[in-house]
């Protein structure tokens, strides 16, 4: 029996009609920045969702403010399912870091729309990147004194505060860096490193064997 929708489900939805990407790269850019930012923060209480709403703040009629950042970064809160993110729900914690892929359809309207909403709800760091014209641009707040710092290319290579993340422009393209210097992968990438190394070790162990050494032994 189909259950009829609570009011909590009209006031705050769990899709907003759109797509989760309106082309291949968009999409690539989302899945590399939420797989690898869940592979930095594995070992941290942190939150990491591609393409979910956001309501900031509680209502009592409908429609509630929203956003559905492309990726967001939420800290001091557990991993795990979700079908929205209401904010009073999370012990008010508001998503600290968020990243936008603009698509082709995107009005710079929208956009600065959207980083208004950001930084009237609180985000620390906000980047924005074209893959189309490369583009990169962004926000991070004092936390000090609230005051809002631009980022525009001129500023790059630029390391976020929160993250240690390191963001650089290439002749192909931004490339995403971990603290440490590795490069973001997308995950099938990943996947062919370890088939290739499976394949070397089981190469390296028959080679042993046809030695008379078994590789266990060792």
């Amino acid at each position: 029996m189909v259950q009829s929708p609570t009011y909590d489900d009209i006031l705050y939805p769990e899709s907003d009609g759109k797509p989760i990407a309106e082309n291949t790269v968009q999409y690539r850019w989302i899945v590399r920045l939420v797989s690898n930012l869940k592979r930095l923060l594995k070992d941290q209480t942190a939150f990491v969702a591609g393409d979910l709403l956001w309501y900031p703040v509680k209502v009592d009629a409908p429609p509630a403010p929203s956003q559905a950042p492309d990726v967001m970064v939420v800290l001091n809160r557990p991993d795990g399912d979700r079908g929205s993110y209401r904010q009073w729900e999370e012990e008010n914690i508001a998503p600290q870091v968020v990243f936008e892929i603009v698509s082709p359809s995107n009005t710079a309207v929208e956009m600065a729309e959207k980083q208004a909403f950001y930084q009237q709800h609180g985000v620390l760091e906000c980047y924005v990147y074209n893959p189309d014209t490369d583009e990169f641009w962004g926000f991070v707040r004092d936390r000090s004194d609230q005051d809002i710092m631009p980022i525009f290319p001129l500023r790059l290579p630029w390391v976020s505060p929160l993250l240690g993340i390191r963001f650089e422009l290439f002749d192909d393209g931004l490339t995403v860096f971990y603290p440490t210097g590795e490069p973001f992968q997308d995950p099938g990438e990943v996947m062919d490193e370890r088939d290739q190394y499976k394949q070397e070790r089981d190469r390296l162990r028959a080679k042993l064997r046809e030695l008379g050494i078994e590789p266990d032994q060792l």
